[in-house]
């Protein structure tokens, strides 16, 4: 993509924005209906119906680190590496303008996929495993998870574990549980049983949610950040996308990479 092309999608993004076409990762207050349950084959990147994709190659299995908690908030502070996580939902032009920076830049990320986002976006699965990627399960309609009944809760852990299951032959190599930083003991033992035996926290919240725009996004990520660092970020948000390459640029003055989480961890 070049430059030009590049400021032609942020702009087509910006204009959605306004617009209020654009669905955030993890605001909670801009959520649709939690209980809507949106079916599977619904509109591709382009807008237009879809038949099933072929299975991708397979994602990464999920990942299990001897010695670490369950939950796990970074990764080791002696190294070099960070891990930018990204909660996946959202305009499909603005994921893989942000995939592409990233891959510019030589970097890796993790996105923990929205079970209904791959629904309506399944090319995006293959996408992010092409790129290099890393994909995981961030529930599948991001309700309250640490507020719903088990059941309930791990309807939202095992349907988004299918989805993936279904587009790349495993569950994932995360699961991050949606509106909440830290999963309950509850949420935790749910994961593990639908076969994640790692639940994916954070140190660094980039806040991007909010769309404070990219110099903010910007100064928060590299205020805060450490070698080891999981840091939190969003799909679906043009300050994002903007935001990035300095941040990876920043990431580099600090002798610091962006690697998949699993490579951070292991």
């Amino acid at each position: 993509m070049t430059s030009l092309d590049r400021r032609s999608v942020l702009r087509a993004a910006a204009s959605a924005a306004a617009a209020g076409a654009l669905v955030t990762g993890c605001d909670p207050t801009r959520d649709q209906d939690p209980d809507a349950v949106r079916p599977p084959g619904g509109p591709g990147p382009s807008g237009a119906g879809h038949a099933s994709p072929a299975p991708v190659r397979a994602a990464r299995p999920p990942t299990r680190v001897p010695g670490q908690p369950v939950q796990i908030e970074h990764g080791p502070r002696n190294g070099r590496a960070v891990a930018l996580t990204f909660h996946g939902r959202g305009d499909p032009r603005m994921a893989n303008a942000l995939l592409g920076e990233a891959e510019r830049a030589g970097a890796r990320v993790t996105v923990l996929a929205i079970g209904d986002w791959l629904d309506e976006q399944p090319a995006m699965a293959r996408r992010i495993l092409d790129g290099g990627h890393e994909l995981g399960n961030h529930t599948l309609h991001h309700r309250d998870i640490c507020a719903l009944p088990a059941a309930d809760a791990y309807a939202e852990i095992s349907g988004c574990a299918d989805r993936l299951r279904k587009l790349t032959g495993t569950i994932g190599s995360w699961f991050r549980p949606s509106q909440t930083r830290r999963a309950t003991p509850l949420v935790t033992d749910l994961a593990r049983k639908a076969g994640y035996p790692h639940v994916l926290s954070y140190d660094v919240d980039s806040l991007d949610a909010n769309d404070p725009g990219a110099a903010a996004v910007q100064r928060t990520v590299l205020e805060t950040v450490e070698p080891g660092s999981v840091v939190s970020l969003h799909l679906g948000h043009v300050g994002t996308v903007a935001a990035l390459p300095p941040i990876l640029d920043g990431l580099r003055r600090r002798g610091l990479r962006a690697v998949t989480t699993t490579e951070l961890v292991t």
